[in-house]
């Protein structure tokens, strides 16, 4: 559809509230979940897509993250003290710092196996194990997240941005099948996952907690059957608000964005902090597209997508367990995307 001015300034005015109020209101910040679902049904309301098809994906699209985290949650809970168990294990035979770069490299490449949510949910609950203060809990977790990130796009199963990629491209002239992404972004994906493991083992020690018995508050009330329904139900309002978001923001981003230069992509591309990647490539990624272009438009999705807690659902998982606010995932996570940003953008350039 054709946007008007008014619509489109609209839009834009939208996508500067989502990035600027959950950092700048705390209100918000605390009830990210009900302001997100309302800038959903804003966007869809002005671009004037609504429909009884997309109101059933919205409600559709939830089900399955939020069974996830509603099993693993009652999983968990059932076997927390034998995880805690092998978990202090591994702490005292590898040394805490070993065991962080093991966390992070292990989920970070299994996420394309075991799925984004599954290594998101195993990371919520193994952070609150490790004898790290809370600074360095969250940076533990948003290197984890970054590394998730990236792992899981490079199979179909991993995430739907790697499912909605192969799909697309599955015909000629890419002919892609379940190993073209490992062919195409395996060798930056381990880069990447393997420097976001060396990040987390070299956390400075002011952020970890040495005195004995130190560790992340473990209370009865965080695995009680309430506590873990009540994230579940937020998980899944997270998830609709974020359908809604995306499809009422994508004719803007079809009319802006659609026919742009690998290199202005890789930088736009930066809205998937608070989009879902996948709705970004739903809208860029063609038969035509170049490898070249391809290899810049997925990693600036994958990297920009760690930034923000909506920017992916390892994110929105990890932030809703240990009660993570958006200006402490920003303050570990920005900063660290711009540099991968600016590293990869550098990189890429060089080699392709």
């Amino acid at each position: 559809m054709e946007l008007t001015l008014v619509q489109t300034v609209l839009l834009s005015l939208l996508i500067f509230v989502v990035l600027l109020l959950p950092l700048t209101v705390h209100k918000v910040e605390e009830n990210l979940e009900a302001f997100l679902f309302v800038c959903g049904i804003f966007a869809v309301t002005v671009s004037h897509v609504w429909s009884w098809h997309l109101v059933g994906v919205a409600l559709k699209d939830p089900l399955k993250i939020t069974a996830a985290v509603l099993i693993a949650g009652l999983l968990f809970r059932q076997f927390h003290t034998q995880l805690q168990h092998l978990t202090q294990f591994a702490v005292k035979k590898l040394g805490l710092r070993w065991t962080l770069f093991s966390i992070v490299f292990i989920l970070g490449l299994s996420s394309s196996i075991i799925t984004a949510i599954i290594a998101a949910l195993i990371l919520a609950e193994v952070a609150v194990m490790l004898p790290l203060g809370r600074k360095g809990r969250i940076k533990l977790v948003t290197f984890s997240c970054y590394a998730i990130g990236m792992g899981a796009i490079l199979t179909a199963i991993g995430e739907p941005l790697g499912t909605v990629v192969i799909s697309k491209l599955s015909g000629a002239p890419h002919n892609a099948g379940f190993f073209y992404l490992i062919e195409h972004l395996g060798w930056y994906v381990l880069g990447g996952v393997l420097f976001m493991a060396g990040m987390a083992s070299s956390l400075r020690e002011d952020t970890i907690a040495h005195a004995p018995g130190a560790k992340a508050a473990d209370t009865q009330s965080e695995h009680s059957v309430k506590s873990i329904f009540i994230r579940a139900g937020k998980v899944y309002l997270f998830v609709m608000a974020l359908t809604f978001l995306g499809d009422g923001l994508k004719p803007l981003a079809l009319k802006t964005i659609s026919h742009l230069h690998a290199g202005w992509l890789y930088w736009i591309n930066m809205l998937s902090a608070v989009l879902d990647n996948a709705t970004l490539a739903a809208i860029e990624v063609t038969p035509a597209i170049t490898d070249r272009t391809l290899t810049f438009l997925l990693m600036s999705l994958i990297i920009s997508g760690g930034m923000l807690i909506p920017g992916n659902i390892p994110n929105i998982i990890c932030a809703s367990k240990l009660g993570i606010k958006s200006k402490e995932w920003m303050k570990s996570a920005f900063g660290l995307g711009i540099v991968l940003l600016i590293a990869y953008f550098v990189i890429l350039s060089a080699v392709l």
